[in-house]
């Protein structure tokens, strides 16, 4: 049996709404239908379309064909976007964003618009002086509170390792060049 995605008309003369049903494919356009899967009404504003995502993906995963309208309903609902994903034809990486809706200004709001932003450049830039001076005073608070946090850690290890040097260094010293002493007596 070829099972079928398909609108089934519903509702008064020259004003139809629709069921979105999975029914036989020999079966006609409004006949017997195996389940009953969501709606669509297209005379509302926006258009109404409720379909229950779940059923409809398991129609599709068990092989029923979707008709063409069918299938732009699926795609409104996110159902078809499901199931391409689920079959592995889409590869999703990061969610898409929408773009923001641009908002659309006459002449005279636009020139209102820039002559609002001329006159706030200049108080505009005296605060981001200001906020740069404060990041460059709290990048060097950091460096300065780090470094008296990083001698007491090396100064235990270099404590140590200063009393084990001196007695190799002088011999080093003394080997190497004449201390004052010794240059007054040659």
């Amino acid at each position: 049996m070829a099972v079928k995605l398909r609108l089934m008309r519903m509702g008064k003369k020259k004003h139809p709404t629709y069921r979105v049903v999975a029914a036989d494919s020999r079966s006609p356009r409004d006949g017997r239908f195996i389940e009953l899967i969501g709606r669509y009404d297209p005379h509302h504003e926006p258009s109404v379309v409720e379909i229950n995502n779940e059923r409809a993906n398991y129609w599709l995963g068990v092989g029923a064909q979707p008709t063409e309208a069918v299938r732009k309903l699926l795609e409104i609902s996110g159902a078809w976007t499901q199931f391409a994903m689920a079959r592995g034809d889409i590869h999703v990486v990061d969610p898409i964003v929408p773009p923001e809706p641009k908002e659309r200004k006459s002449k005279k709001a636009r020139e209102a618009a820039a002559e609002e932003a001329a006159s706030e450049e200049p108080a505009g830039e005296e605060p981001a002086a200001e906020e740069l001076a404060a990041e460059e005073s709290a990048a060097e608070e950091p460096a300065a509170e780090a470094a008296p946090a990083e001698e007491p850690a090396e100064e235990p290890a270099e404590e140590p390792a200063a009393e084990a040097e001196p007695a190799p260094e002088a011999s080093e010293e003394s080997s190497e060049e004449p201390s004052p002493e010794e240059d007054s007596k040659t």
